[in-house]
This record gives C-alpha cells, sequence and structure tokens, in this order.
C-alpha cells in the first residue's frame, strides 16, 4: 500500500478532483459514509450508547458531520460539537452543516475555553468520541480552546475514533503538535499517512484503517508517489513462487565475509538468516583460524579459511585479491558483522565495499569503516544495500541521532542520495530508501527484538534475497518485513520479548508458508 505526506495527499485530491472530475462533494459523502460503518462495525456497544462528534473547521469537520448524520439515520443517538463559528464551514462543510440542523441533530458550539470546559459532562456521558477537529492539513501547535478540547478527551478516557487524522498530530512526522489526540481508531482516508506509521505517530493511532472515498485506483498507481507501507499483502505480493523444476544453484550462492575473536556468533547469526529465507548455498568467510571453530556451528554452511590475519583474527587488507576473486563467483555477499574494527579490518572494509563485483550487503563493522565516506560507494560495480541502525548513521551522517530519529525516512533518503546505493534505517518502523526516489516503511517488527544478533540475521537475509534474483530495494523491503514478522509470530505464540536472533531466523519459513497460503498459492 502507498504512502503519503500530506502535501501529497491534497495533490492527489486536486487531481481527481479537477482533473479526473469525481465531485468534492462525493469524496467528502464517502468518507463520513466509511467512518460510520467503521463505527458500526468496531464499537456497536459505545454507539449505542451515544456518540460525541467534535467538529473543527474545514473538511475533517466536514467529514465528521458526514459521519453525524449517517448514525443518526441508522437511529443511534448523536450530538455535534462545533469547534468554529459557522462562517469558518465553508463549500461541501457547509452543505453538510446546513443537512445537520435541517435535520434537527443535538448540536452545540465550543468557541472558547469556558465553552469547552462546559463539555465535560457531554463527554463523560458519550459511548464514544468522534475526533475530527483537524486533519492531516495541519501544520502549526495547537492551542487555546482546541488543545484543551484535547486535553478534556484524554481526561475524559472514552474510546475515541479519529477522522483520517489523530487531531494534532503531524501527518508527515508523526510528532505531535503541542497537543494530539490518543486515538482508540483512525479512519484515514484512501492511503495511510507516514506520521501515521512512523514512531511516535504509531502510539497515537491506535488501530489504522483505510476509508475509501472513491479515489480511482489508476489515479494512486499513476500519481502516488513511491513509497510503500510493507505489510502482509505487500510481501505476499512480492514473494516468488518456487517451480518444483529448480536446485540450489537456482537459488544462488552467498558469500559472508564476517567474524573475527568474540564476534564469529555475529557470522553464524547472518550464515543461518541466509539459509532460513532460501539461500541455495551459503559461504561463510573468515580468517583461517577461525575456520574450524565456525564449520562447527552449522553443517549445512560452507566454510573459508582466509590469510593473512591480524593477531586478534581479524582479516588483513592482503586478503582482498583473494576474497574479490572468490566474490566474483558468487551471487551475492554480506560484508560487516564481526568483521573487526582494527585499522587493517577497516581498511579492508573499505576496499571490499567499493571492489566487490558481485551485489552486497554492508553492515556492522563495515558500516563504521564507511563512516564519512558514503560517496565512495557510487564506484561500486554492482549494487550495495546499507543496514546501519541509528548510531552508525550517526557516523555515516555525521548528523545528531536527534536530528537522525526525527525525520528517519529524511536521514535514510540523505544516505541513499550520498551512497547511490539503497539504505535501510534499521529501529522501530525500520525505513528504506533507494537512490531513485523509491521508499518505504515496515509495518512488523516488536521491542523483542531488542536484542543483540537481530541484525546479523537481517543483513544474511537480504544477501540470500539478493543470490535469489530479487532487485536490492526488494530485497531489502522484503528481507525487512520477513525479519519484522518471523519476531512477530513468535512474540504471539511464546511471549513479548525473550526470544532470540537464531530463532527469529528459525522461524522464518513457517512466516513464509503463512505468506504463501496469504497469496493463495498452497
Amino acid at each position: 500500500m502507498r504512502l503519503v505526506y500530506a502535501r501529497e495527499m491534497q495533490a492527489l485530491d486536486r487531481f481527481t478532483i479537477e482533473e479526473v472530475g469525481v465531485p468534492a462533494e462525493v469524496l467528502m459523502e464517502n468518507a463520513g459514509r466509511g467512518v460510520a460503518e467503521l463505527i458500526l462495525e468496531c464499537f456497536p456497544g459505545e454507539a449505542r450508547r451515544g456518540v460525541l462528534i467534535l467538529c473543527g473547521p474545514g473538511n475533517n469537520g466536514g467529514d465528521g458531520l458526514v459521519v453525524a448524520r449517517h448514525l443518526h439515520q441508522r437511529g443511534l443517538p448523536v450530538k455535534v460539537v462545533l469547534l468554529a463559528p459557522e462562517e469558518k464551514y465553508r463549500g461541501e462543510s457547509a452543505s453538510n452543516l446546513r443537512v445537520v440542523k435541517y435535520l434537527g441533530l443535538p448540536l452545540e458550539k465550543a468557541l472558547s475555553e469556558e465553552e469547552v470546559e462546559a463539555l465535560r459532562p457531554a463527554l463523560a456521558g458519550a459511548g464514544l468520541v468522534v475526533d475530527a477537529i483537524f486533519g492531516t492539513g495541519l501544520s502549526r501547535d495547537l492551542s487555546g480552546r482546541f488543545a484543551r478540547t484535547v486535553e478534556l478527551l484524554h481526561e475524559s478516557g472514552r474510546p475515541v475514533v479519529a477522522v483520517d487524522m489523530p487531531s494534532g498530530l503531524s501527518a508527515d512526522t508523526g510528532r505531535p503538535l503541542g497537543v494530539a489526540v490518543r486515538a482508540t481508531l483512525t479512519a484515514t482516508m484512501a492511503l495511510p499517512k507516514v506520521g501515521q506509521v512512523i514512531y511516535p505517530g504509531r502510539e497515537y493511532v491506535g488501530e489504522l484503517r483505510v476509508v475509501d472515498i472513491g479515489m480511482p485506483g489508476k489515479v494512486i498507481r499513476e500519481k502516488a508517489p513511491p513509497r510503500e507501507y510493507l505489510d502482509r499483502d505487500w510481501a505476499a505480493r512480492v514473494l516468488k513462487p518456487r517451480s518444483p523444476d529448480t536446485h540450489k544453484g537456482t537459488y544462488g550462492h552467498v558469500l559472508i565475509l564476517a567474524g573475527s575473536r568474540g564476534k564469529t556468533g555475529a557470522a553464524v547469526l547472518a550464515a543461518l538468516g541466509a539459509l532460513r529465507v532460501g539461500a541455495g548455498l551459503v559461504t561463510l568467510a573468515a580468517a583461517g583460524s577461525l575456520q574450524p571453530l565456525l564449520a562447527g556451528y552449522l553443517p549445512e554452511v560452507l566454510t573459508l579459511g582466509l590469510s593473512p590475519e591480524t593477531p586478534d583474527q581479524e582479516l588483513a587488507p592482503a586478503a582482498a585479491e583473494s576474497i574479490l576473486e572468490t566474490a566474483g563467483r558468487m551471487r551475492a555477499a554480506v560484508l560487516g558483522p564481526g568483521f573487526g574494527l582494527s585499522e587493517e579490518a577497516r581498511s579492508l572494509s573499505r576496499r571490499l565495499a567499493v571492489e566487490l563485483p558481485c551485489p552486497a550487503v554492508l553492515d556492522a563493522d563495515a558500516l563504521t569503516a564507511l563512516s564519512g565516506r558514503l560517496e565512495s560507494l557510487r564506484e561500486a560495480p554492482a549494487p550495495r544495500v546499507l543496514t546501519p541502525h541509528p548510531g552508525e548513521m550517526v557516523r555515516l551522517l555525521a548528523q545528531p541521532k536527534d536530528k537522525i530519529q526525527a525525520d528517519r525516512l529524511a536521514a535514510a533518503r540523505e544516505a541513499a542520495r550520498l551512497s547511490g546505493q539503497v539504505v535501510v534505517l534499521k529501529g522501530a518502523a525500520t525505513v528504506v530508501a533507494a537512490p531513485d526516489g523509491r521508499e518505504a516503511v515496515n509495518s512488523s517488527g516488536n521491542p523483542g527484538m531488542a536484542q543483540g544478533g537481530m541484525g546479523d540475521v537481517l543483513s544474511g537475509m537480504i544477501g540470500a534475497l539478493l543470490a535469489q534474483g530479487y532487485e536490492p530495494f526488494e530485497a531489502a523491503c522484503l528481507g525487512v518485513f520477513l525479519h519484522g514478522a518471523s519476531a512477530d509470530d513468535l512474540a504471539r505464540r511464546r511471549g513479548p520479548f525473550g526470544f532470540t536472533a537464531s530463532e527469529v531466523a528459525e522461524n522464518l519459513p513457517r512466516v513464509v508458508r503463512e505468506l504463501t497460503f496469504h497469496a493463495g498459492r498452497l
């Protein structure tokens, strides 16, 4: 499903109205009716006890007036509160206000903080509150009566259905503009907004449901930006079916360059991730002195001992030629998990990051070695996928962590621009950006993944997907979704935390099976 910023949604609305010819009145009617249907589906008992609808100025308030009419026509007790003078309701909103007044729905005005305070009894007596105060267009902090309304709404403890966007929440950054409504359910129009699916926005929207407002699918396909929300439907579409007439060579050979003294687990986890997401062959390459140890972990993994090595069992720069020769026979490579941070290992990482002849995932120590050198990756002969966590992104971009976390998509976008490569910025709601403008936000994953080794598994998974022929952006997105989905499945079956990175890897075939069922292939 596509994701949009506020300005992009407004452009889609304008195109639909002005160029396609769908009247604005029809879009508002469909929006309000869709929200009313969701209320009847999700909150039937609460709605029978009474629905209080808070309407601000603008189209969001107009949507709320349509909701009021449809619920009234279904026989539910409804009360409308206008938080703006009547003259502020224009166009379609004014038309729907006239209808509400004609039908004789209870209508109250709260145009001052004192009048807002008087809403306490109505809030306390409502079974459900509809937030139709402000939508996606809000760009300033809530203040005055609007801020006080939000505060009273929180104090009431009533379940809240937000129309399009919880009032006070930025549709672009997911950050509260002063104060913001914490909704039980958000019914968003046509497409989800970026601020609804990244943090902290996810904590404000509650359950997110998309309302079909009648925007033609062709408009979305052709005019919406290439930014995806990675969910189960998307993954089921992208996951490639396997023909019975295949063999291990069909699914690629992955070279994993990882591991050093005390960090062999990172190498093994990357190899396990690659195997469990379906690589045909995996070769784990490290310092020759570590080969016997690595060979004892996973019998399915081939091992390659390399030299020369440092006293800390890290590979030295002179190993580059043999590595590059080996990589020339591979479909993909993974460089970095536990590779080492000595100056010798960093020097080797920097060279390999640029010169590996096959598509490659750059993770962990390889990213640290590239700090401040992202532009060098523009010279790489094959695609790269970078998988930094926020701390690594700080070093790559030389930007404060607060700035990176304040707009994670912007940070990934900048790293993709500088490097000319696909960038995965890990964390809650992992984001992916490609240099051609494609972007994605992941829906899967949970706090139980806050444990060492998870990123190593992910790097191996993405490497394996590259080896299976997925193009880099697609491989990164599918790897990110499957990784989080496996952890979500474990959280449901085992508990919210305490599962390990290796268990996430081991659980991947189960998740792939469920996706295959979802796609109707089994």
